[in-house]
């Protein structure tokens, strides 16, 4: 709870304030050193003075935040210190891999100590607040935001709400190196129509409370600082004004009592959406549904809420609640007592930026990160040898940056190999441009290819093809990146195809069928280099797992492992089935997928007791062997099936996640604990409720349904 003497600072202030000064609390503008979307507004040193401006978005730098907190707590009416924020998704100075990425490690400590390094490293560089983590779960690969988040799974999503949320808040918001942590897009965001950026969400109330608000309530249950509605509509409602998911369910049902703040716009984006005539109706709309604080609205609030209040469209009891929950965030963060506190000296800004142990944790994070989708012949780890390694493709910058824009520079893969695997003469031929292919540079890759003794060939996505407002119709490889591919293959060469994508790729039979070992490594961040040549060259065993399944085609998505089953499942020889007749049901790399140059066998599936009654627990262990040739690390899966149950359920949910380290020819057993809360689901009234009956419990290296132990317990009535 906050102190007495804050409460008391905060009514006081409250009692002093002109109308035009709460509703100054309630706007934050940007600072405009990051574009991060399609307005701007003119921050001026009278608007701040004049207590017209709360917050600051994309300003950062401790002389820059200084300057502008100057004004705000010396020269204006009521001395109210500003609060700075930023989108800090995978570090600030310290870069780390996409969320979507670092997902693939299954490891809430490494989500969490990769959010504490970026606060450290924002809370020396001015920034309060950063508009992450972003949890929305995403089930269709063309949706470009997906690189921001947890992947398929609600129960992933809310993991890594509450290790991120830890991360970046810390113990205390006040404390040194905290900063505020913003969940968003609230709610089902992931679920834009056909994966295309903005557009409308139309899903049903189950899915919502099952599949798209369990990450957020973790997040709040966590004790998240902040919300983030999302620019979409739900079914019809613009989630700006979505007064039955943000008022009552997050705020009264989940008990959530800090800030919103809209997205980029998006108050007066309600007026585009069709709900609101003016802008003194979406900031009315945007306020009574609980949304604390106007991002860019474009005077939205500054110019709406006057005119709401003599409307009677909104209270000044309601304009003084959000007032009153920005002041309390002011409060938690520090800023009264010291409003440059995250305003670190320059001595203090270059150690942060310096410290050895954030270049070890980036580089950790990001071969942790990397997946090993296919090895034949046990093509990987590559040899050290007096052969010649080929490295082809306009990717091998390893940062998602095409090889022409690095400005003459050898790419960091092919400097980090040929450290890697010092015998070996390592030599590089970019062979095409992202989209664009040339004559000359594909002979020479093919040049390269027919003489050296095993190709890396680098393909994919640059950075900028996905993320926010980068949605893919088909989310392949370019065409000049297949006539690549095609033309090294020809060549009759071990082929090692490093992927980098923030999404699932749609990849062509071809390529799966003819390259020897496939690895997705996303976009890594600092430690791109080492992570991928460490794999490569065998010294780190890669143990990344899929977050999200990954199509065989376009025509499957969305695709996912938690479908319910249907009346008619497929079955081969049944016309009247549910299946394609052009491809297959099951994804390219299933959920979970992730191979190692271990080999691990599971045995033993057992349960503490097999039948169980309400508010009860049971263990189930599994024993788990590494026959192969070195050390390595396993991530299993723990699902339940509900055989039989008033509402349908799906045919895999996901429980739990662990991990199990084991050296060459060691073997251990892996527990996992399960309660009754966790074989509970929503009825039919969307109420949480246990029925007596059969479940399955499985557990796996992944969904796919070959590869999962089984066995099953009984809940008593």
């Amino acid at each position: 709870m906050m102190e007495s003497s804050g409460t008391t600072r905060i009514e006081q202030l409250l009692s002093q304030m002109t109308l035009e000064e709460k509703i100054g609390q309630l706007v934050m503008l940007s600072g405009d050193l990051v574009k991060t979307g399609p307005t701007s507004a003119s921050v001026t040193h009278e608007a701040i003075v004049g207590g017209k401006i709360g917050s600051l978005l994309n300003l950062w730098g401790p002389e820059r935040v200084r300057d502008v907190q100057r004004l705000a707590v010396e020269e204006s009416r009521l001395k109210i210190p500003m609060f700075f924020g930023l989108d800090v998704l995978r570090g600030l100075s310290t870069i780390f891999p996409i969320p979507f990425g670092e997902g693939a490690a299954f490891d809430p400590k490494l989500w969490e100590a990769t959010a504490r390094v970026a606060a450290e490293e924002c809370a020396v560089f001015g920034v309060d607040i950063t508009f992450a983590p972003m949890i929305d779960v995403a089930r269709d690969p063309r949706w470009g935001r997906i690189q921001e988040g947890p992947g398929e799974d609600a129960l992933v999503g809310a993991r890594m709400a509450e290790a991120k949320v830890r991360g970046y808040q810390g113990p205390r918001l006040a404390d040194a190196g905290s900063i505020a942590a913003t969940i968003k897009h609230l709610a089902a965001y992931g679920t834009v129509r056909a994966g295309r950026e903005y557009a409308s969400v139309d899903i049903s109330e189950r899915s919502l409370h099952e599949v798209y608000l369990p990450p957020f309530r973790a997040g709040v249950a966590a004790g998240v600082a902040a919300i983030m509605p999302a620019f979409t509509d739900l079914n019809g409602t613009p989630m700006t004004a979505h007064v039955a998911i943000l008022r009552d369910i997050v705020r009264r049902e989940w008990g959530f009592s800090g800030v919103m703040i809209s997205d980029y716009s998006a108050v007066a984006e309600l007026m585009v959406h069709g709900i609101a005539a003016d802008q003194t109706e979406a900031a009315a709309l945007a306020l009574n549904a609980g949304v604390d604080i106007d991002m860019m609205g474009g005077g939205a609030y500054t110019d709406g809420l006057p005119q709401a209040l003599k409307r009677g469209l909104v209270t000044m009891e309601t304009i003084d609640s959000s007032v009153r929950r920005v002041l309390e965030l002011k409060e938690k963060l520090g800023l009264f007592e010291d409003p440059y506190r995250r305003c670190g000296s320059a001595e203090a800004v270059a150690a942060k930026s310096a410290q050895r142990s954030r270049h070890g944790l980036a580089r950790e994070a990001a071969r942790r990160s990397i997946v090993l989708l296919t090895n034949k012949d046990d093509t990987l780890p590559l040899r050290d040898s007096t052969g010649v390694l080929a490295v082809i493709g306009p990717l091998a910058d390893g940062k998602g940056e095409a090889q022409q824009d690095t400005a003459g520079k050898n790419p960091v893969v092919f400097e980090w190999l040929r450290d890697a695997l010092p015998q070996t003469r390592v030599a590089f031929a970019p062979g095409c441009e992202i989209e664009r292919g040339h004559k000359k540079a594909l002979a020479d890759a093919r040049v390269l290819a027919r003489q050296c003794d095993a190709v890396v060939l680098c393909l994919g996505e640059t950075i900028g093809m996905s993320g926010e407002a980068s949605s893919r119709g088909r989310p392949d490889l370019p065409h000049a990146q297949q006539e690549l591919a095609r033309a090294v293959l020809a060549q009759k060469k071990p082929v090692i195809v490093l992927l980098f994508s923030g999404r699932p790729l749609v990849l062509p039979d071809w390529l799966v069928e003819k390259a020897k070992a496939i690895l997705a490594v996303w976009f890594l961040g600092d430690g791109a280099g080492t992570a991928i040549a460490d794999v490569l060259s065998g010294r780190f065993n890669p143990s990344g797992r899929l977050t999200m399944s990954w199509p065989v085609d376009v025509g499957q998505i969305p695709i996912y492992f938690a479908e319910r089953p249907t009346g008619r499942p497929p079955v081969p020889a049944e016309h009247y089935s549910s299946k394609y007749l052009d491809m297959p049901n099951e994804p390219r790399f299933a959920f979970g997928h992730g191979l190692s140059y271990s080999q691990f066998e599971l045995s033993g599936l057992r349960t503490s007791r097999q039948a169980v009654r309400a508010g009860e627990a049971l263990d189930v262990t599994v024993d788990v062997s590494n026959k192969g040739p070195q050390a390595g690390e396993q991530t299993l899966f723990l699902f339940i099936r509900d055989l039989a149950s008033s509402v349908t359920r799906p045919a895999l949910e996901l429980k739990d996640f662990r991990k199990i380290t084991l050296a060459a020819g060691e073997s251990g057993a892996l527990n996992f604990h399960l309660t009754t809360d966790d074989l509970r689901f929503l009825d039919r009234d969307l109420q949480p409720k246990l029925e007596p009956g059969a479940f399955d419990i499985l557990v796996g290296a992944s969904a796919e349904a070959s590869g999962l132990l089984r066995t099953r317990i009984e809940v008593l009535g």
